[in-house]
């Protein structure tokens, strides 16, 4: 048995890393480690580096995909950063460095010209998409790093068209005020999914730093690369591919080792045709792996969720019809060929999860290609009025979503918040008809 005069007075530790005891030994207090086989917090070089470039409370404050996400984001940045060299060379031989003839006029006015587009664009990016980056950061994220490629490998063309010089470097600029949108945006989505105590600022400033020491090592390598890129054409070209090859690949390995609980429409759709193929609730990292992560050009049949009540009525009928075998808080419609919610102010968010999970189940029945076994009984009502095809989904859903919603929570889907893309619009036409 442990005698008195070395009792344990008290425990304690830092996160997972360090643990210690309080010892009483005759009239002193002793501190004793515990876990010896850990590193000692800014007591090694590793613990250093660890304390600096990793959130406090690593591990157990961030997300479990952390280390991957940041392993391949260090990656990407680190090709960037170099491919970036080669395109900052070519923009600055393409307004006049080295050449006696250019003007200081000249080329402050390019630069002034490539910089103001840049900011209009960055305006109207936000104002057309910026609603999207939240539900498709994923997708966004990746779409915002190739159109940096894109607009890097403009610069490095812009100084072989001289006479066309100035509108190049603005089409470059316009993309990269795209990329800064578009990609600190998404870096901000992703931020918040990865903090686990309430950290993003520790964790934003922490990749800050991460990002930093990468852009430095490669700034270091540029050192070597400009004495042998310059005036090689060859060279400047093939290294840029090889670059770009490594960067695009290390961006499309971050974004599929992102793992969300949060429900978007991708996720929700992916999931929900499982559960209607053999009933089993996919878990966040299935349902992840299987997400697209490249925007689509054009979908067969869209989805419109939060839309004004006259997209989906005309008529006094049409809102009788609307409202048939219907006591929920939100109304979907089918016209010209696209499925819309109309939702009440009062719905909560298992109701918005309901009425999306509808609206993709009319969505997948409408697609030419053959629905799942559980939708077969709606493909019945296709061929007839949209309203009876609608009046139908009402019912299945009353069957269907309870279970799948239960089946959501013990899968470990987040379902007090969504990600889903719901435009503003409220409407409460219950109070209106009574």
């Amino acid at each position: 048995m442990e005698r008195v005069d070395e009792a344990v007075l008290a425990t304690e530790k830092y996160g997972s890393q360090e643990t210690w005891k309080y010892r009483l030994k005759g009239d002193v207090i002793t501190r004793e480690r515990q876990d010896e086989g850990s590193f000692r917090r800014g007591g090694s070089i590793t613990g250093a580096f660890k304390s600096i470039f990793l959130p406090q409370g690593y591990p157990e404050s961030v997300s479990e995909d952390y280390v991957q996400y940041q392993i391949w984001d260090t990656l990407q940045a680190f090709s960037s950063s170099l491919s970036g060299t080669l395109a900052t060379q070519a923009s600055l031989k393409g307004v006049g460095v080295g050449n006696q003839e250019a003007t200081v006029a000249a080329a402050t006015i390019t630069w002034l010209l490539r910089d103001g587009t840049g900011m209009v664009g960055r305006i109207l990016f936000a104002w057309l998409k910026g609603s999207k980056l939240d539900s498709e950061a994923k997708k966004w994220r990746l779409f915002a790093d190739i159109l940096n490629d894109i607009a890097m490998f403009i610069e490095i063309l812009a100084p072989y068209y001289p006479p066309m010089f100035t509108l190049i470097a603005c089409i470059a600029g316009v993309f990269k005020s795209i990329v800064g949108v578009a990609g600190g945006a998404t870096r901000a989505a992703l931020t918040v999914h990865q903090a686990r105590r309430n950290n993003m600022a520790d964790i934003s400033a922490k990749d800050g730093s991460q990002e930093t020491l990468v852009n430095l090592a490669g700034l270091l390598v540029s050192l070597v690369l400009i004495p042998l890129v310059t005036d090689n054409p060859r060279l400047t070209f093939a290294l840029f591919f090889l670059f770009t090859t490594l960067h695009l690949f290390a961006n499309y390995k971050a974004v599929r080792s992102v793992v969300m609980e949060t429900l978007n429409e991708a996720r929700l759709s992916i999931v929900l045709h499982q559960y209607l193929s053999d009933e089993r609730v996919l878990s966040p990292r299935e349902a992840n792996q299987r997400e697209p992560v490249f925007l689509e050009l054009r979908r067969e049949v869209p989805i419109k969720l939060g839309v004004r009540l006259r997209e989906l009525v005309q008529s006094p009928q049409d809102l009788q019809l609307a409202l048939k075998n219907h006591h929920k808080p939100f109304l979907i419609g089918i016209r010209q060929g696209c499925v819309s919610v109309c939702l009440s102010s009062d719905a909560s968010v298992p109701e918005e999860i309901e009425a999306a999970c509808q609206a993709v189940c009319l969505a997948t029945v409408l697609k030419a290609s053959p629905p799942p076994q559980q939708l077969k009984q709606l493909s019945v009502s296709k061929s007839q009025d949209p309203w009876v095809l609608v009046s139908e989904s009402y019912k299945f859903m009353d069957q269907m979503f309870p279970p799948f919603l239960q089946g959501l929570k013990e899968a470990k889907w987040l379902t007090d918040r969504t990600l889903l893309d719901w435009n503003e619009w409220r409407v409460d036409w219950r109070k209106k008809m009574s």
